[in-house]
């Protein structure tokens, strides 16, 4: 028998095209077929927030999928041991810990990585895994910005490794169906999908630079971005609404909507023109006379009501972009108060506009109408949650196949879904409409627009023009 690293290697390079999953088998007679005695060792990159939701999935993949998480990787020592702990009740294994990843993709034991580091790591550690011989699962985005993503796929390319971007919704089986309805025709030609994400934050407050505490590697955890003292409010979570780390909520929940709607639109290209503005509102621009008490919220931070924020990206966002045969996709974030929209009072998710109907996709499920009727004609019940898992499932089984042919959202899919909110965010930075030319991944004579398709990178974590 093959030793296991022969194995992962042979399976890497198999040319059947197919997919596990494609070819029938359940997680039940996955332990049948050739090659599955052989465990997969896996490692997660960042453990906080996100990052207990991989470690939970890969371990529940244990022994449907013979799945080992042998590392959790983290500059932030302290997250150390509730990551241990989870994974060693999951699984009955303790994984072992390191706090550079560098380390992590010197270990030959591994045969891939799970990334769910902030925005401004994805690239650079898709990359070097990538070199080093490891498959990858990436977050959402993919990027931190477009250039990063081009330089993705030369990496997945290049080295033969398979790269799935975690856009998980392209895995829930009702979804996929909706998307299929719509590809069939049941509403009709598209002109029109909109992607909503109403999600009301209160302020992330504001507070002085301190000194980063004990068990946090504040260098490397900066990684790519500029170096600047460090600030609580933009470390943990809150990196998420400053553009040196994040991409706001246009780039943090907006890339699952965005990508539904250009799935369920059919458009395997960038669009050729965008439109975006918005801004902060909601919140006092100068310090109250009070400050309100900190409430503890998802993300495992403290916001404050109205409060001043320093906070940079919009929590509130418009964008209109169009495609070369002027099909529109509309894109909405509202951070405060707000109605809902759709029959089912969608807060995210998204709504079709055909020529014979609409249809909206509400999380696990969707409806659509026929004309005028306010009864819908097709539908779905509500996939159950577990459902959610099957993103990961689809990874190894791509994996163990060495084809990305059944892969759900392969890096390429990713980044075309990721670029939306990018472009987005370009055009709110400058201030107006820009004419995207997608061959090139350039903004048409716009040199100013074109500057914030990448950034300057801090060395020694520098995003390689030649991967």
């Amino acid at each position: 028998m093959k030793n296991r690293r022969e194995f992962i290697k042979t399976s890497v390079a198999g040319t059947t095209g197919l997919a596990v999953g494609a070819m029938g088998f359940s997680a039940k007679s996955y332990a049948a077929i050739s090659g599955a005695n052989e465990r997969i060792r896996l490692a997660v990159l960042g453990i906080r927030n996100q990052g207990t939701v991989h470690l939970r999935n890969w371990s529940a993949l244990k022994d449907s999928h013979n799945v080992e998480v042998k590392t959790v990787c983290d500059p932030d020592e302290n997250l150390f041991a509730p990551a241990v702990k989870l994974v060693e009740e999951k699984t009955g294994t303790r994984p072992g810990t390191a706090w550079d990843l560098r380390t992590v993709l010197e270990d030959k034991e591994i045969d891939a990585v799970s990334i769910v580091t902030p925005n401004h790591w994805h690239a650079l550690a898709t990359i070097w895994a990538c070199q080093a011989g490891k498959h990858v699962y990436v977050e959402k985005p993919t990027s931190h910005n477009i250039w990063e993503g081009r330089k993705m796929i030369e990496a997945a390319r290049k080295y033969g490794r398979i790269v799935q971007a975690g856009l998980h919704w392209r895995s829930v089986p009702t979804v996929r169906e909706a998307i299929q309805f719509l590809h069939d025709g049941g509403i009709g030609r598209l002109y029109m999908a909109r992607a909503l994400c109403f999600k009301a934050r209160d302020s992330y407050g504001m507070s002085k630079d301190s000194e980063p505490p004990a068990g946090l590697h504040y260098d490397l955890w900066l990684g790519p971005a500029p170096w600047r003292p460090y600030n609580e409010k933009r470390g943990h979570y809150n990196w998420h609404w400053y553009w040196d780390t994040g991409n706001g909520d246009t780039g943090n929940t907006g890339p699952h909507q965005l990508d539904i709607a250009r799935w369920g639109l059919a458009k395997h290209e960038h669009p050729v023109s965008v439109h975006s503005t918005g801004g902060i509102y909601g919140l006092r621009r100068e310090a109250g006379p009070t400050p309100t008490p900190g409430k503890r919220v998802y993300g495992g931070v403290d916001t404050y009501g109205h409060d001043q924020t320093s906070q940079e990206t919009p929590n509130t966002q418009v964008a209109v972009y169009k495609y070369a045969d002027d099909t529109l996709l509309e894109f909405e974030a509202r951070g405060r108060y707000t109605n809902h929209e759709g029959s089912s009072g969608q807060e995210v998710g998204n709504l079709f506009f055909g020529e014979d109907g609409w249809l909206e996709i509400s999380g696990r499920t969707w409806k659509a109408f026929r004309g005028r009727s306010r009864e819908p004609f097709a539908g779905s019940k509500e996939a159950p949650e577990s459902e959610r898992a099957d993103h990961w499932a689809n990874f190894i089984e791509a994996l163990r196949a060495g084809s990305n042919a059944g892969l759900h959202c392969e890096i390429n899919e990713g980044h075309y879904s990721t670029a939306l909110p990018h472009l987005a965010n370009i055009s709110y930075r400058v201030g107006r409409g820009l004419k995207f030319m997608g061959e090139y991944e350039k903004f048409a004579n716009d040199p100013e627009a074109d500057v914030l398709l990448s950034r300057a990178y801090r060395a020694p974590y520098v995003v390689p023009a030649k991967v």
